[in-house]
């Protein structure tokens, strides 16, 4: 009785943390900050331009990579269109094998699942694989407030976890981090002399690590796909702790989000062919695990008790409107971040939340609220390099200027921001008062300018552009000016 007092308490206070850091959250003033980040925007620039350019190459190798990225996006939105169907299926497979599912409504509900069943299990000792699904709910940090011994086994994840930090990457998480930050948090964590060799940093995770796997009790994972036909999970990775966290202990759970669905295990061969050159510019991934179920007689890995919750968290709002259900085609293999013009300059953190860059943009206010993330639809140029980069074709883009649309429909922008659009769409409405606007224009920024032709400081709400730019002042004629003299 006094246990479930205290994580009622417990869960009551994270809810209430959480819906004041979403409150509190403020795009434009972190945004600003990060832009002014050299060393930050130097560490993101390096390594995601390399990912890019890598999966740019890769590509190549594919007879038709459009086609097959067509293909990929195909049947995604067919399962998506179908999704209870084959949620059904998925479920029944699952269950043949041995293993139980688990449908959660939203985080705190599947918290609640995951918590019961390492209690009911007795169990301490938990690690846990990369997972972002588990992130967007902040899972590890519930587990150590209840507790429980939870270890992150993936090194990037690991060094989130020990720095009480959140990943700025889908991919990889501590990419705005440079070694010698991790050299000094390693060196305070394990109370060892400085080092900043990397093999060496790595060789001190894996002994720590080793030594994790070998006393667990309960592995966590999440999942890149599933499969309904078979009733698989499928984890892709480059470090084996996945691989690890699946054969060890004796209790397993995969949380996974309710979209990660794929009818047919010869659907996985399209996404197992996009994913790794999308996202790292590799052929495939080192490991690629498909498992599920329980331990069969005679095998010697595996675990005893299988757990697969499914996880909604605001994916149906998104499912149920045709419009965008198509954002939930995402794999999430941080291509459009590494393609991102803004995402290369402020990072993963300015977006306030676990999925950042062009698809958090969409999805992050989808489950969230669009009121309380109304900035994220708007920090895009709209260049369009999210959608030539995307394995699914989502049309990142697109929704982005739906987005857009919603919050003027919805009076979710400031007055003042509507009146200025409306200003601007009536004095642009007609030939007489595009002239006269142009003119006044003209005549007010000429009188602003400074010696050397440019607009330094210009008054509310002009001031926030000219906070980060200068405009140069406009000619002394106008191009329709000149045209009608040389005519």
């Amino acid at each position: 009785m006094l246990q479930e007092l205290v994580q009622t308490t417990l869960d009551k206070k994270i809810a209430e943390f959480h819906a004041h850091e979403i409150n509190l959250f403020d795009f434009g003033r972190e945004s600003v900050a990060a832009a002014h980040n050299e060393r930050l925007k130097k560490a993101i620039d390096n390594a995601v331009v390399r990912n890019d350019r890598g999966r740019q190459l890769k590509l190549l190798e594919l007879p038709d990579s459009n086609k097959v990225r067509e293909l990929a996006g195909a049947i995604k939105q067919h399962t998506l269109d179908h999704l209870d169907y084959y949620l059904t299926q998925l479920a029944e497979n699952v269950e043949k094998r041995g293993g139980h599912v688990h449908f959660a409504s939203d985080g705190e509900h599947a918290k609640k699942i995951i918590l019961d069943i390492v209690r009911r299990s007795g169990t301490r000792r938990i690690i846990k694989s990369k997972s972002m699904v588990s992130e967007e709910i902040e899972l590890a940090h519930v587990m150590e407030a209840a507790g429980l011994d939870v270890v992150e086994t993936d090194l990037g994840e690991f060094i989130v976890q020990i720095d009480h930090d959140k990943p700025s990457h889908i991919v990889t998480p501590i990419i705005h981090k440079d070694k010698a930050s991790i050299a000094r948090l390693f060196s305070e964590y394990f109370g060892t002399p400085y080092n900043d060799d990397p093999e060496s940093l790595t060789r001190q995770a894996r002994e720590y690590l080793r030594d994790k796997f070998r006393k667990a009790d309960l592995g966590m994972t999440g999942g890149n796909f599933l499969v309904a036909e078979t009733g698989d999970v499928i984890t892709v990775e480059n470090e084996g702790n996945a691989r690890q966290s699946i054969t060890t202990p004796r209790i397993l759970i995969s949380l996974v989000g309710i979209e990660k669905v794929i009818p047919r295990l010869t659907d996985l061969s399209v996404m197992l062919k996009l994913l790794a050159r999308s996202a790292t510019g590799q052929t495939m991934t080192i490991y690629s695990s498909i498992f599920g179920g329980t331990r069969k007689a005679g095998e010697k890995d595996g675990p005893e008790e299988f757990h697969l919750v499914l996880m909604d968290n605001g994916r149906t709002e998104i499912l149920k409107n045709p419009e965008y259900r198509e954002m939930l085609r995402c794999i999430r293999c941080g291509a459009c971040l590494n393609a991102c013009p803004i995402y290369r300059k402020i990072g993963g953190h300015s977006y306030g939340s676990v999925y950042p860059g062009p698809i958090g943009a969409l999805i992050t206010p989808m489950m969230r609220g669009l009121e309380k993330n109304k900035d994220l639809p708007n920090a895009s140029t709209l260049c369009g390099a999210c959608y030539d980069a995307c394995p699914v074709k989502i049309n990142i883009p697109r929704h982005l200027i739906n987005l857009r649309r919603d919050i003027v429909r919805q009076h979710i922008s400031h007055p003042v921001e509507r009146f200025i659009y409306r200003a601007y769409a009536f004095m642009m409405s007609t030939p007489g008062r595009y002239k006269l606007a142009s003119w006044m224009q003209k005549r007010s920024l000429r009188l602003i300018r400074t010696r050397d032709g440019f607009v330094r400081k210009l008054p509310f709400p002009g001031s926030g552009w000219t906070q980060v730019r200068d405009i140069p002042a406009p000619a002394a004629k106008s191009f329709r000016e000149i045209w009608r003299t040389r005519k």
